[in-house]
């Protein structure tokens, strides 16, 4: 497991309940946290701004989507 601000795809769904596939999904269509791929088969994400996208979907009525 890593330490620090840089979290992986496991860590996400940790934090958000999202499946594995689900977070691959919002990365395909750039709906989700911002991500960072150091190399072509890692995808870091930093823990504060995961829990910014989380905070931003915040929601006072059904039926309006962020």
């Amino acid at each position: 497991m890593m330490t620090g601000e840089f979290i992986q795809p496991a860590e996400v769904v940790e934090l958000t309940g999202l499946s594995i596939a689900a977070l691959a999904q919002l990365r395909y269509h750039g709906k989700g946290p911002r991500f960072y791929k150091p190399t072509p088969r890692t995808v870091l994400y930093k823990r504060s701004e995961v829990l910014a996208w989380l905070e931003a979907s915040a929601q006072t009525k059904t039926g309006v989507y962020a």
